[in-house]
């Protein structure tokens, strides 16, 4: 693939010419395609792995330049060989947000996975659009954890600030 190439828009063009296939050619010749394009990204992803494997053997700077790279890192995604697990990628997602938001952004905690396999967050709504700031970080996580069946933000309003208690002086009343 040439630098720059868009890897989604190659998928894209993958999934049209699967469904090409199922509408124009029949089920038979549109299974044994869907069965070829798994035998390649298998056969790819068993390369990736050898490749990931002994980068690996000479260090993780090498590892972790792959990682920069948003399509390698699409790649080691998609078959199961990024060295970091959902956590630490939904927490890096976030934390590369939020200077992004600004004063916008409120506090945001990672809750975990649940069972259906959907990332739960909590965000600290912070007085401003909290569907702009909760769209961009939702975006930003499903980005980093493309595994995940979804992205679950919960809202939370900020604890009240204490109100002070101003203690001043009675007015003077005059002299008795």
């Amino acid at each position: 693939m040439a630098e720059g190439h868009d890897a989604e828009a190659a998928g894209e063009r993958v999934e049209a010419l699967l469904a090409e296939l199922r509408s124009q050619a029949g089920p038979q010749v549109a299974a044994t395609a869907e069965e070829l394009v798994g035998c390649l990204v298998e056969l790819y992803g068993a390369g990736l792995a050898r490749i990931t494997e002994i980068l690996g053997e000479e260090g993780p700077e090498l590892i972790d330049k792959l990682v920069a790279d948003p399509l390698v890192e699409s790649l080691l995604l998609v078959h199961d060989l990024h060295p970091l697990d959902t956590s630490t990628r939904v927490r890096r997602a976030v934390e590369e947000v939020l200077p992004q938001l600004g004063s916008h952004a409120g506090n945001v905690e990672y809750l975990g996975l649940d069972e259906a396999g959907v990332l739960r967050l909590r965000l600290e709504q912070s007085g401003c659009s909290a569907d702009t700031v909760r769209d961009l970080i939702e975006k930003a996580v499903a980005g980093a954890a493309p595994e995940a069946a979804g992205v679950a933000i919960e809202l939370a309003q900020p604890p009240a600030e204490p109100t002070l208690l101003q203690i001043t002086r009675r007015p003077f009343e005059g002299a008795r």
